[in-house]
């Protein structure tokens, strides 16, 4: 398929993959409350970045059909919507703003909020088994699922988030806190790239490691790209509260290095990013277009 541009590329799997979120969410009937919280998270909002990362990374290696990608894109969405409704959690970020709407847990409470981040987090696991069929097999589905375990527990997000809350308290140099996003926001994006390169049965070590490259650059980015917006955007515009990291002394890109520098760290991941997947020749141009992205967006 040809896409024109970012948004064109965008929109198509976003439009996918909440699609199949939404249905596979919907199938949960045990209780009503608990799939409406976790369809308030997972398919209301957000860019989608994590799934269009699969489509994009399958895509430069050469994965044509796109049906067998849905389950893998939304896996990796609905482990990142568990992640967002515990960081907002009052015991973790005490967030009470969300993609511009009351956090999963203002909106229901907070027991629903922790059974619906739990629900979504094995939701993501049996998406990644039930993708086994003709065009991915048992092995690869093995391998994507030892993929976003580690990258969502001890050795990857939530080992993330434990030294996010530690950094509260005590200040931190620039090579802990690119340890800290590198396993906080990286690890899943990370993830995200390695899950649409393993659909491909063919794939080689070396593209992996491009892509692998090409991923914790734009993970590092996204994050300075944040701490840049908490600065200089607005709530509106954030969805969030704007200036929350410097009310609550956290640790950041322009806190340790200045705004200028910040901006430059910036620049350079995303150079590093475009010049990983210079390989893949124009099959990558949507893993392009998403680096373009995370460090020119406003929100």
């Amino acid at each position: 398929m040809h896409f024109e541009s970012l948004d064109d590329f965008l929109n198509y799997s976003k439009n996918r993959v909440e699609q199949y979120l939404n249905t596979a969410i919907g199938k949960r009937r045990a209780s009503v409350v608990l799939s409406q919280a976790m369809a308030y998270s997972a398919v209301q909002g957000g860019k989608r970045v994590r799934a269009a990362l699969v489509y994009g990374a399958a895509r430069a290696c050469g994965v044509d059909d796109v049906a067998a990608l849905d389950p893998l894109a939304a896996a990796v969405e609905a482990m990142h919507a568990y992640s967002l409704i515990h960081d907002d959690l009052p015991a973790m970020d005490d967030d009470a703003l969300r993609r511009g709407q009351p956090s999963c847990h203002v909106a229901f409470d907070e027991a629903t909020a922790i059974l619906a981040g739990d629900a979504l987090q094995a939701l993501a696991f049996e998406l990644l088994v039930k993708a086994h069929g003709p065009q991915i097999s048992a092995e690869q589905c093995l391998a994507m699922v030892a993929c976003l375990a580690q990258a969502s527990g001890a050795k990857g997000m939530v080992a993330g988030q434990m030294l996010d809350m530690a950094a509260a308290h005590d200040a931190v140099n620039l090579a802990q806190l690119e340890r800290l996003h590198s396993l906080k926001t990286g690890a899943l994006i990370v993830a995200s790239v390695e899950i649409g390169a393993l659909s491909q049965n063919h794939v080689g070590t070396k593209q992996i490691d491009f892509l692998r490259t090409y991923a914790q650059a734009i993970g590092l980015a996204f994050q300075v790209q944040d701490d840049i917006l908490d600065i200089e955007s607005d709530t509106a515009t954030l969805g969030k509260a704007q200036g929350s990291d410097m009310i609550n002394d956290k640790s950041t890109y322009p806190a340790l290095l200045g705004m200028t520098a910040a901006k430059g760290r910036l620049m350079e991941l995303h150079q590093q990013a475009k010049a990983s997947v210079t390989e893949f020749g124009a099959a990558a141009q949507p893993l392009v277009w998403l680096a373009d992205f995370i460090v020119t967006r406003k929100h």
